[in-house]
């Protein structure tokens, strides 16, 4: 889901690693902002990346800024953007019926 609003999409990415390739995707993620970054699909702001469990597996979330919608869109069509999605996705898998990957973009609230 994108916003309809101009500017900086922020999405939190989810990813359900298998345990059996955890180095190789860590490999993958460490490569993976710098992608977006090199092709100007994402603000300057680097990457968060955290490891930790979910009941029954490893769980990597990385939060990241999309420059825009648009960005988001030229992602999806770059080859080299998608040759390491493909190589991430038999790292991942689904689990307790959660997809292998999910991507929502959030917005930030205002101080309470």
């Amino acid at each position: 889901m994108t916003s309809p609003t101009p500017g900086p999409e922020t999405v939190i990415a989810h990813y359900r690693v298998r345990a059996d390739r955890e180095g190789e995707f860590r490999g993958l993620l460490d490569r993976h902002w710098g992608v977006l970054h090199r092709l100007g699909l994402v603000t300057d702001a680097p990457s968060q990346r955290y490891r930790g469990r979910e009941r029954s597996g490893l769980l990597y979330v990385e939060i990241f800024a999309w420059r825009d919608a648009a960005a988001v869109e030229a992602a999806h069509a770059h080859p080299e953007v998608a040759a390491v999605w493909e190589a991430m996705e038999p790292c991942l898998e689904d689990r307790d019926g959660a997809p292998k990957w999910d991507f929502p973009h959030v917005q930030a609230l205002p101080p309470a």
